[in-house]
């Protein structure tokens, strides 16, 4: 009987397809891949390390999943991801539990990992430079049904002061347009319709491999794989949406009207401080010149408060950008000084009462401007991605238009008299809207 293995994924999308990776190796292996950590022999916990909070969830998680030692199947307690790549001797002294650790660079090692723990090698550490970065003909296991990440570049260029992801991740790094083309093709052989591209930073892709920015080349050559309904971008900078990028969004159908762009504040200073590509004049004038080229677009962006030297008046300024600009979604984040990042040494730290004021305030600002955003759908017919069925009301199908991202943003609620299946692509009339979420009747 093959051994049986789980992968509890913490953070990032990154994150994820880095499981749902090791999760494809170790299945080519022989290992059982379950969903429940009680009945697995194997145990990983893919962490995150990004800010403070994470890091504690990560370690509630690996304590959590210790216990199954005793009261569970598990022989073996595996840790791989950013935390394990930054933190691999303090968490192997600090929990005993923990039989071994692969990090970032070298999770394509997890199956070696495995046997080297499985063995009875003490504490086995796979924890190198982060340089690898997985390809079409690398094993995967997708978990997203009919929607499915791609990595099309690892690791960051770029010196925010805030974070430590190119610590943890290495260098950028992407992968060639025909890699990822590839790939596409080969998750929509199995039922994907929809791929979300994620990377540090999307807007510099192939800057280290073609000696140039190449997005929207990889973008119209993803708009020519068959069967692929919908290619959305995450993770686009300012300071590099050329307008090469914009006029693919404009023309190409299968490129989802959405553009996640991680602003992170409005006030210069503020961005300064960051080290953030671009001035708020020049982010106004880039907003404006995409809506205008591309009239139906949706804006997600997330932003960080309490970041040091933010006074009350440069909050009140970033909530009236907020409102101005009519973000359809954001995310908001209390800034968090993470160990070995400039910003964590600045004068005028914002004592975390503050910041967690300031944050519940403009999520508040960002529900009232999606409402409204969300309030202009309705009357329209739109696509809409069937991801599930209401489990009190079978007769209610929930799923996304473009213009909302898997889990992360609003859904919609579909009723028919129609058959519909889950991973269905079908038309909705909007009848209603909420605040996020939206309703309506297939048509």
């Amino acid at each position: 009987m093959s051994q049986k293995l789980a992968v509890v994924t913490l953070g990032c999308e990154k994150n994820l397809v880095d499981s749902e990776v090791m999760m494809g190796l170790v299945a080519q292996k022989g290992y059982q891949v379950v969903q429940n950590p009680l009945e697995a022999d194997v145990i990983i916990v893919n962490t995150c390390g990004f800010i403070d909070a994470a890091k504690e969830e990560s370690v509630e998680t690996i304590l959590s999943m210790a216990q199954l030692k005793d009261a569970g199947s598990c022989k073996a307690l595996l840790v791989a991801g950013c935390m394990a790549q930054r933190y691999q001797d303090e968490l192997i002294t600090e929990i005993p539990e923990i039989d071994g650790i692969v990090g970032t660079g070298e999770y394509f090692r997890i199956g070696e990992l495995i046997e080297a723990a499985m063995h009875g090698e003490e504490k086995p550490q796979f924890v190198g430079n982060p340089v690898y970065l997985y390809d079409e003909l690398t094993p995967r296991m997708t978990t997203g049904g009919a929607s499915a990440y791609v990595k099309i570049a690892e690791g960051c260029d770029h010196s925010c002061t805030f974070c430590i992801i190119p610590k943890m991740r290495g260098k950028f790094r992407s992968r060639p347009i025909e890699s990822i083309v590839a790939e596409a093709r080969s998750l929509v052989s199995q039922g994907v319709k929809e791929i979300m591209l994620i990377a540090q930073d999307s807007t510099q892709y192939g800057l280290d491999v073609y000696g140039k920015r190449n997005l929207h080349g990889l973008l119209e050559a993803l708009n020519e794989v068959e069967g692929l309904e919908w290619i959305r971008l995450h993770y686009a900078y300012p300071g590099f949406f050329t307008d090469e990028v914009i006029d693919a969004f404009a023309r190409l159908p299968k490129v989802a009207k959405y553009i996640d762009m991680p602003l992170q504040h409005s006030e210069d200073h503020i961005l300064k401080a960051m080290r953030r590509p671009g001035q708020q004049a020049q982010i106004r004038k880039l907003i404006a010149k995409i809506r205008d080229r591309v009239p139906d677009v949706a804006f997600r962006t997330s932003l960080i408060v309490g970041f040091p030297g933010e006074s009350e008046q440069d909050f009140d300024n970033l909530c009236r950008f907020v409102r101005e600009i009519g973000f359809d979604r954001i995310g908001v984040f209390t800034y968090s000084p993470e160990e070995g990042t400039p910003s964590a040494d600045m004068d005028g730290q914002v004592p975390q009462e503050v910041k967690e004021r300031r944050a519940s305030m403009l999520m508040e600002v960002g529900r009232e401007v999606a409402a409204k955003r969300n309030a202009e759908r309705v009357g329209r017919v739109l696509k809409v991605l069937i991801e599930s069925q209401d489990t009190n009301n079978p007769g209610i199908y929930i799923g996304r238009t473009e213009y909302d991202a898997k889990e992360i943003d609003g859904q919609v609620f579909v009723t028919g008299n129609r058959e519909i299946r889950i991973g269905d692509m079908v038309n909705v009339r909007i009848t209603h809207s909420y605040d996020f979420d939206l309703a309506g009747e297939c048509v």
